[in-house]
């Protein structure tokens, strides 16, 4: 049986850790103009990838880099009998941003919101929300529910956004076309309300959003003074895709996932952006 007690403590921490984020204002982590960046896609509770993932980083030894996390959670099981253990590596996570506070970032997936608003996904027939809490109650038996708790307020300290100095903006993902106009592109220079993180929400538009047009992406470009967009959420079987020479989209939850370390001090291009992107396999 694990540690709740340890467990428990290190959610709190971590969480705390995040809240006193020195890079978050708002709801967006703002990188300085030094160092590195490295930038994942969705894991979905896939350790040996995010294993590879802390050896590349090599945070001891590299104090100018850091790292964004997101969609931790809910991993894809390969049949009804399986158990969703994704909780661990989300422990991991936890530890690893107590390890390394300046340098260990989050960013709020449509998963982890979901978690976190209590609110039910259903997939390929099964209850998501549901087989995560199970792994918990597996793992913690009469603690779970504690454990659970401490997960969620976690969870829930989780950035929105990050953006660069070399103009990159880095999100789970961007509105849909359709919802748009609803959405609010100043919930990044605030803390999201109960509004923004219930559906029809800005956050929730944010973390939901799929299949962005080119005009989206230029208008979002103007809005925010940006001109890339680096996001996960959108499944990606070969790794990653290019959008409308504006969006990478990156999957880091399989063996063909990738990563991408980005150089905070360098104009950036697109070209130079998707000859950075990493696969996880060649990490030894």
């Amino acid at each position: 049986m694990a540690d709740a007690a340890k467990d428990i403590k290190t959610y709190e921490e971590a969480a705390t850790l995040c809240r006193e984020d020195e890079l978050l204002l708002g709801c967006t982590l703002r990188f300085p103009d030094y160092g590195q960046l490295v930038v994942t896609g969705d894991l979905h509770g896939h350790a040996r990838n995010f294993e590879k993932l802390q050896r590349f980083c090599n945070l001891e030894f590299a104090g100018a880099r850091h790292v964004i996390l997101h969609e931790l959670i809910h991993e894809e099981l390969k049949s009804f009998e399986a158990v969703d253990t994704s909780h661990r590596l989300l422990l991991k996570c936890a530890r690893w941003k107590c390890e390394f506070p300046e340098q260990v970032h989050f960013l709020m997936g449509n998963h982890e919101l979901a978690q976190f608003g209590n609110h039910e996904i259903t997939k390929n027939g099964r209850a998501i929300l549901r087989d995560f809490e199970v792994g918990v109650a597996i793992d913690y038996g009469k603690n779970a529910d504690r454990v659970m708790e401490a997960i969620v307020s976690f969870l829930g300290t989780m950035a929105m956004a990050a953006r660069t100095p070399n103009r990159v903006f880095i999100s789970h993902s961007l509105p849909s076309p359709r919802h748009f106009p609803a959405f609010d592109p100043n919930l990044f220079d605030r803390t999201p309300t109960p509004e923004d993180l219930q559906e029809h929400g800005s956050a929730y538009l944010l973390v939901w959003g799929r299949y962005q047009t080119e005009n989206e992406l230029l208008e979002l470009s103007r809005l925010l003074d940006v001109d890339f967009f680096i996001c996960g959420h959108q499944p990606q079987e070969m790794g990653y895709e290019v959008i409308h020479e504006r969006m990478v989209i990156l999957a880091s939850d399989h063996n063909h996932g990738v990563f991408l370390p980005l150089d905070l001090a360098k104009p950036v291009t697109m070209p130079a952006l998707e000859g950075g992107i990493k696969k996880f396999s060649g990490v030894v």
